[in-house]
């Protein structure tokens, strides 16, 4: 063990050509159903709005909007309970296990949803099964970050942290650009009344048929070799007493996390009804600017998480944080008021640098913050909570937020306050390092 600031910096032999492929296929074999997640999440608030109309008919778009991002956002409410259970199922069990169960609740959820009749056909309950469908991918969603997060840090090679935990954020991303490709073609192939009659239901409907190959890859997964190694495996009542011991950290790292959260779902999820609903654009600007942040998000998050491994993950995290709570309302109203697909671009491109420099460093910063004991189930719930209280209702909340005040740029006034929870939460977690026995880490 050791205390206060220590570099990752261990000198090992460099990995064999047939070591560094098992390597890779692991990272992509434990991200796969991270991408199934981050998939059915983005499909559901690019097609928010038929969403509404299909299940939560009201005569008033604005109330079947809200109603609509309200279920996307009802599945949040259920992460914090996926966090504590199967989470502590997960650092009880082990890490395979946890993330062979969570896949098959979250293909429960994307099939439930793609498949329930529209509330003209069979009534209440349509909206219902929706209800029922988010509640369960919420549910699973709960441990699935953070099963993949600490299972990339327990396989990634001595000073490489960073990097090889970036790729849990960075094959959501591969999601967010899969979604809108498939958004983009649509748009250009069917009619707008046809889109929002049935149209929506086809990406939901592709994240059904690849179900099979990703449980294929996932239960191809072995153990990590540090959990293997670890000679007491905790009870799931000695994981829940251990994380009632240690809420300063879960505290620490929820705040850390709604910068991350807030963000996210801001630019990506509420991205295409944001520039269709409020900005008035076409439709396929808004997925075509949610395609670009995808490919921005995935070039900067492993190249950050990289560069963290290098100079510590305090600066990044400090500067990103500063740099958001600053510019983030100035650049939204600049946007609003003379709104375009360039100046959308533009603002967009600047929080993904923002997001991405940020979540490469904190993720694994998250990781390495939590107690080995509760290093699933702690990082699962803070995550959770900020995402449950905060992150998940970003698209409600900047709609609600815009219809009360008749301000378009209010959502940057969102993005600062997220900002000022992770700097407060990366000086927090920074002392609570300084002052505490703990494993390496590189801050």
């Amino acid at each position: 063990m050791a205390t206060g600031r220590v570099f990752e910096n261990t000198t090992v032999a460099p990995l064999s050509a047939s070591e560094r492929k098992a390597k890779i296929g692991a990272v992509v074999r434990v991200s796969s159903g991270n991408f199934l997640e981050m998939y059915d999440f983005m499909v559901f608030g690019y097609y928010a709005s038929a969403i509404g109309a299909t299940f939560f008919p009201s005569g008033i778009p604005f109330v079947s909007l809200m109603l609509s991002l309200m279920t996307f956002g009802a599945g949040f409410l259920m992460r914090p309970l996926g966090a504590i259970v199967l989470g502590a199922y997960t650092d009880a069990h082990g890490r395979r296990k946890g993330l062979i169960l969570t896949l098959s609740l979250m293909s429960f959820g994307i099939i439930t949803i793609a498949c329930t009749p529209g509330y003209a056909s069979i009534g209440l309950l349509a909206p219902l099964m929706v209800l029922l469908g988010r509640l369960v991918q919420g549910f699973s969603a709960g441990m699935e970050l953070g099963g993949v997060s600490v299972y990339l840090s327990e396989i990634a090679t001595p000073g490489h942290k960073g990097f090889y935990v970036s790729w849990q954020s960075a094959s959501q991303q591969v999601a967010v650009m899969f979604a809108a490709l498939i958004g983009v073609a649509l748009t250009l192939i069917l009619p707008a009344p046809k889109m929002a009659e049935w149209g929506w239901r086809i990406p939901l409907l592709l994240g059904c048929a690849i179900v099979p190959f990703l449980f294929v890859l996932r239960r191809s997964l072995s153990e990590t070799d540090e959990f293997k190694a670890r000679r007491h495996r905790p009870s799931i009542s000695e994981v829940l007493r251990s994380l009632i011991t240690n809420w300063i950290i879960v505290l620490i790292g929820m705040m850390l996390v709604t910068m991350t959260t807030v963000s996210f779902y801001m630019i990506t999820a509420y991205t295409p009804t944001f520039a269709n609903s409020v900005l008035h654009l076409a439709a396929l600007d808004g997925l075509v600017v949610a395609l670009c942040i995808g490919a921005s998000n995935l070039f900067w998050l492993p190249v950050m998480g990289s560069l963290s491994d290098r100079i510590g993950r305090k600066p990044l995290l400090v500067g990103c944080t500063l740099l958001m709570l600053v510019t983030a309302y100035p650049a939204m109203l600049w946007l609003v008021h003379s709104p375009s697909f360039s100046r959308l671009l533009i603002v967009e491109l600047w929080l993904s640098f923002l997001f991405g420099s940020y979540n490469g460093s904190m993720v694994v910063f998250l990781t390495e913050i939590m107690p080995v004991s509760v290093r699933t189930s702690g990082f699962a719930l803070a995550y959770s909570l900020a995402t449950a209280l905060f992150g998940g209702f970003t698209p409600a909340l900047s709609t609600y937020l815009i219809h009360i005040t008749g301000n378009r740029a209010v959502p940057g006034l969102w993005l600062s306050i997220a900002a000022a929870c992770g700097l407060a939460g990366a000086l927090a977690g920074k002392r609570h390092i300084d002052s505490s026995p703990h494993d390496s880490v590189n801050v």
